[in-house]
């Protein structure tokens, strides 16, 4: 007769491991809405945490789990569920900020348990299934890893049919079904005393009633959501919010806004007094705003916009061709349209806010984008669409990717961002017409080096490498207030564009920054504009005291000022320059960053290797050192690996999170298929050790090498094949790192089995640490930088394992 026994245990272990992967993702999602993008590292941090605390308790406390397998299975399944729960509702009940306070640090702390409490309890149950199941090792294994990465991929779906909170409910309702297959799995006998909460985890009422609450949370918007969003608290009104969607990458709201100033990024003082419009705000995760305005066809209408310093490009003669990155609410397009160029085609990269400019039923109206004759507005990642659009512009707009409360918040200083690097705007550059003209506004602080002397620097550097002898000739900037518009020319300015220009600043009182005749406002950017190759530039740049060196696809980190890799000029940076803007978010995030080590370190202390000590004693030291030092190395080089192709595939593919879900996805499956080889490899010979270790090295340390040329090669294909392509670069490096611990679990086991929890610990508390020290690494020598030391840890995996010993050493290790 056919069981359903282990139909429903391969059930419960493929939907605990999809889950906890989505839950992962899902929590990036909602750490980035009510925090910021860069925190992703601390939900990879914590998870692994968590899952580490798990399998430790597991291996302490099996023989008690062991008969009653199918109960504890169910339990801490549920309880996985309920915690999920408990998750979110801290998450989105905790006000969090950064300050110098022990309130701060309990408030990051208690954070930090919400985040890794839900993997704890999905530690125990794939340990548990791992170890004590009575079917085959390598089957429970293969639906593990199917589970994980279908996890990743399916999260995808799941962020765009509901919302990041609802959908952590329905994972704790799969999580709760998950406990009532392994219920019926039959696995070992009752337990003699049943744990607390046995009834209420196992009700189906709590199952029904969580299925309820998700379906009714997605459709109201007014259930469990954010509270508090970059430090300030979120009021839902309902007169004035038009409409709330999520995705997989954003949160986007839609707010009304009747009868105000209009909101312009860098007013001229000649701006007439008193308007007031109408218009819409579209905010996305909280903080980057874009602007709806109503328009109906007539140019007066939005004439208010020719006022504003970001459109300066607009005074040129000619020139009718215009494409806007990153359209937004269609805010630069009107611009466009008000300075009478009528083939326009706007870029945005999220398909929700083009969407609602154009196919909503009252914003579309409001926007009155979506009828205008040649204008086309497209859901597309810029950097891609023009590899792969052969079309020349006369303009290329780019005004602000984020806002100057994202950046004095800290929220993009360790975001990589693929608009801003030499690479993308090599691309830009290369579909403008032969008089053509790319403009960039960002933010500008009068007498400072800051955010423009990094936009001026990676100008120049892009001009340098076209051949461009003098690039001072090709560049044109002016300002008002704290907002700034840089101007590069694809030939050198005529006299008439000059005079055009220099017409519109006095028209308009702004103030000039950069001429091609004229010495520029600043004397820094005088040494940044006399550079005559890009080795010079870049030597120039390190004699700064902030970071302006030209970003580059490897080192994409345009939003971080900070000299990462001087800190020793961190103590004169105070004290020389007014931490504010940009800058003061540069130091906020670096405080967190710091906040978060501390507090992983202190956790993974608390809870792992102290506990775990007792597991080394009367164990020889060189087992101890040597198994240590393995084991160190092996999360450190893991995680160096994992962060660094996170980061880099994450520009290549257009956006983080794809990066994100990709990598865990990719690695998870390979790395699973390399431990179930590892079997069949003598890594406890060594010989075996040797070459094993030697060709990770190699591999790893050979990616910085080829990698970069190979992305570019095949930028211009769709997303489909460029995510082939990703595997195809991660499935190798995963099955090689993949044997690493298991191949040395068994060669500590071949010598003594006792310190093998000590190791287990050491190993995942050096992944949740290295996580935040590969996020620095990164942002202070580049992503090439980490996979190289990523590729030296698993180098040194040699030594380690020499001193642990090898397979048929008899002698005892001392």
């Amino acid at each position: 007769m056919f069981s359903y026994g282990p139909l429903r245990f391969y059930l419960g272990v493929f939907l605990i491991t999809a889950c906890t992967l989505m839950f992962q993702l899902t929590e990036t999602r909602i750490l980035s809405v009510i925090l910021w993008y860069h925190l992703a590292f601390f939900a990879i941090s914590m998870a692994m945490f968590g899952l580490t605390v798990g399998a430790v308790w597991v291996y302490y406390y099996q023989s008690r789990l062991a008969p009653a397998l199918s109960y504890y299975l169910s339990y801490f399944s549920s309880a996985f569920g309920v915690s999920l729960v408990v998750s979110l509702m801290g998450q989105l009940l905790l006000p969090l900020t950064v300050s110098l306070s022990l309130t701060c640090v309990l408030a990051w702390l208690l954070l930090a348990v919400f985040l890794a409490l839900p993997y704890v309890f999905s530690g125990l149950v794939v340990s548990l299934a791992l170890t004590q199941s009575p079917f085959p090792v390598s089957r429970v294994y293969g639906v593990d890893m199917v589970g994980a990465a279908v996890g990743c991929l399916a999260v995808v779906g799941l962020l765009s049919l509901t919302d990041g909170p609802s959908a952590v409910l329905w994972l704790a309702v799969l999580a709760l079904a998950a406990g009532a297959l392994f219920a019926g799995s039959g696995l070992g006998s009752p337990p003699e005393v049943l744990l607390p909460g046995t009834a209420f985890l196992r009700s189906r009422r709590l199952l029904l009633f969580l299925a309820f609450f998700a379906a009714v949370n997605g459709l109201t918007g007014y259930g469990l959501q954010p509270l508090v969003v970059k430090d300030e608290v979120e009021r839902r009104n309902p007169f004035r919010l038009v409409v709330e969607r999520w995705n997989y990458f954003s949160r986007v709201t839609a707010v009304r806004v009747e009868g105000e100033e209009p909101m312009l990024w860098g007013p001229s003082p000649k701006l007439p007094p008193g308007l007031r419009v109408d218009h819409r705000i579209l905010r996305t995760d909280g903080f980057a705003d874009t602007q709806m305005y109503r328009f109906r066809g007539r140019e007066e209408e939005v004439a208010f916009l020719k006022y504003d310093v970001v459109n300066l490009v607009y005074f040129l003669p000619g020139r009718p061709r215009v494409a806007v990155v990153g359209a937004g609410g269609g805010r630069d397009v009107l611009s466009a349209w008000v300075f009478g160029r009528r083939e326009i085609t706007g870029l945005e990269l999220n398909p929700i806010v083009v969407d609602l400019v154009t196919r909503h039923p009252e914003l579309s109206r409001f926007a009155g984008l979506a009828g205008l004759p040649s204008v086309r507005l497209l859901a597309a990642e810029a950097r891609n669409w023009f590899i792969r659009h052969p079309e020349t512009f006369d303009i290329i707009q780019m005004s602000l990717a984020g806002d100057e409360r994202a950046n004095a918040a800290g929220g993009f200083t360790m975001s990589e961002n693929g608009l801003y690097t030499r690479e993308a705007w090599r691309i830009f550059l290369s579909r403008l017409t032969p008089a053509g003209v790319f403009s960039v506004s960002r933010w500008y602080h009068p007498g400072e080096v800051d955010e423009f002397s990094r936009l001026l620097s990676l100008a120049v550097a892009t001009l340098l490498e076209r051949g461009v002898a003098e690039p001072q000739s090709h560049l044109f900037a002016a300002a008002v207030g704290k907002m700034a518009t840089l101007l590069i020319s694809a030939s050198p300015w005529s006299p008439e564009d000059l005079a055009a220009l220099e017409q519109a600043v006095a028209d308009y009182d702004y103030t000039l920054l950069v001429h091609p005749h004229r010495p520029p406002a600043s004397p820094a950017w005088q040494r940044i504009l006399a550079a005559k190759d890009p080795r010079a530039l870049e030597e120039m740049a390190r004699t700064f005291l902030l970071d302006v060196r030209p970003p580059t696809d490897d080192r994409p980190f345009f939003f971080n000022h900070l000299p990462f890799h001087r800190p020793g000029d961190w103590p004169a940076l105070l004290r020389q320059i007014s931490p504010r803007g940009a800058l003061a978010g540069n130091f906020l995030a670096a405080f967190t960053l710091l906040l978060i080590l501390f507090i992983s370190l202190l956790l993974v202390l608390g809870t792992v290797i102290v506990p775990l000590r007792p597991a080394v004693r009367q164990v020889s030291p060189r087992l101890v050192f040597g198994g240590t030092a393995y084991f160190l190395l092996l999360g450190v080089g893991f995680m160096m690996v994992e962060i660094g192709l996170f980061q880099r595939l994450g520009v290549f593919l257009g956006h983080p999170f794809h990066g994100l879900s990709l990598v865990l996805a990719s690695l998870i499956f390979t790395t699973g298929v390399g431990s179930l080889l590892s079997g069949a490899l003598p890594l406890t010979r060594p010989g075996g050790l040797i070459l094993w270790a030697l060709l990770t090295a190699a591999y790893l340390g050979s990616l910085p090498l080829w990698l970069p040329g190979v992305l570019q090669g095949v930028e211009s294909a769709p997303l489909l094949w460029r995510g082939l392509l990703c595997l195809g670069v991660i499935t190798p490096a995963g099955l090689l790192m993949g044997c690493g611990f298991p191949g040395g679990m068994r060669l500590v086991m071949r010598q003594d089995p006792r310190p093998t929890p000590w190791f287990w610990g050491i190993n995942g508390a050096a992944g949740v640490l290295a996580a935040g020290m590969a996020a620095v690494v990164g942002l202070a020598y580049g992503i090439s930088f980490t996979l190289a030391i990523g590729a030296v840890c698993y180098a040194a995996l040699i030594p380690a394992g020499v001193l642990i010993g090898f397979a048929g050493d008899d002698r005892p290790a001392a």
